[in-house]
């Protein structure tokens, strides 16, 4: 039986249109994140995400260094979204992220680019980034379901969350993947900006389980639906990794997690000596080592102890 995404079937009853008016509603006193900053971006007011009334997009295209059930052979199709409700000291895409760079684009234009995404033949629509633009990323899918758009929808987020605009998302993203940053509330305060971090993000992180389950993959390998969680070791253990993980097993161990081990000084963290290095070996295969023991198995790179 062919996938159906689930946000066609809120099309077709209507309830999708509700969730538009709904999603605009908290708008008028921004709650759309953790942090509840109480703007009226209808009044294009802006808090600490620096955004307003319209959404606003850095690039739009395939990309092929996402995880491999999203990547497949065409593509995961990313619309990377402008500005984040994080502020983290060392975010590697900086530029977009803290200084704005994109520009703003009306409904239309965003619905006729998650079309185009699928003509090219990606296996999904990524949203990078789309906390803050939960409003507009539904108005624009109203109108590009009604043109015929059917593959999955991702929300590839930072993790801290509303679990009220969650809930205007379940059977809306057929795949989330959040970060979880850290595996206490100081870390994330002091390196994101990010006060109750990890109380907020195991909230979300639930909340998205109970939407959507583990991820499931299909014969071609391909992700239709389901939770992809990543995890970045920091230097010296600042990212809580034990903590984290076990976090993920209790969810579920059939969690699929990708451990991450990318991590440079960039941005503002040569400000932080503690941050100012890469990652050793020992640090990577400890992440992996934690993961292993508290009983996950899928998504980190069980074989990238021989990268060291």
């Amino acid at each position: 039986m062919k996938f159906l995404p689930s946000y066609v079937r809120l099309y077709e009853t209507g309830e999708l249109k509700g969730r538009v008016s709904a999603a605009y509603e908290m708008l008028k006193e921004c709650k759309l994140c953790a942090r509840e900053c109480g703007v009226n971006r209808l009044q294009d007011e802006k808090g600490f995400c620096r955004s307003g009334m319209r959404a606003m997009v850095s690039s739009v295209g395939p990309h092929f260094g996402e995880e491999p059930p999203l990547v497949g052979r065409s593509g995961s199709g990313t619309i990377f979204l402008t500005n984040c409700n994080l502020g983290c000291v060392f975010c590697q895409n900086h530029e977009i992220s803290q200084l704005g760079r994109g520009r703003e684009i009306e409904s239309d234009e965003l619905a006729r680019a998650m079309l185009d995404l699928q003509n090219m033949g990606c296996h999904n629509v990524n949203f990078v980034t789309p906390t803050h633009y939960i409003p507009q990323i539904l108005a624009a899918l109203l109108l590009s379901v009604e043109n015929g758009l059917r593959v999955p929808l991702v929300h590839n987020c930072g993790g801290y969350e509303s679990i009220d605009a969650l809930k205007l998302l379940d059977g809306v993203f057929d795949i989330y993947m959040p970060d979880i940053k850290y595996g206490d509330n100081d870390a994330g305060e002091k390196y994101s900006e990010a006060p109750g971090y990890f109380d907020a993000v195991t909230a979300a992180v639930s909340e998205m389980h109970r939407q959507v389950g583990d991820l499931k993959i299909n014969s071609e390998g391909i992700a239709e639906s389901g939770l992809l969680i990543r995890h970045l070791v920091l230097p010296g253990n600042l990212a809580g990794t034990e903590k984290v993980l076990n976090y993920v097993a209790g969810l579920s161990e059939n969690s699929y997690v990708n451990i991450m081990d990318q991590y440079r000084p960039e941005h503002k963290a040569s400000e932080y000596p503690e941050l100012n290095r890469g990652i050793r070996s020992e640090e990577f295969m400890s992440a992996i080592s934690v993961a292993e023991e508290s009983g996950l198995s899928r998504g980190f790179p069980h074989d990238r102890r021989k990268r060291f």
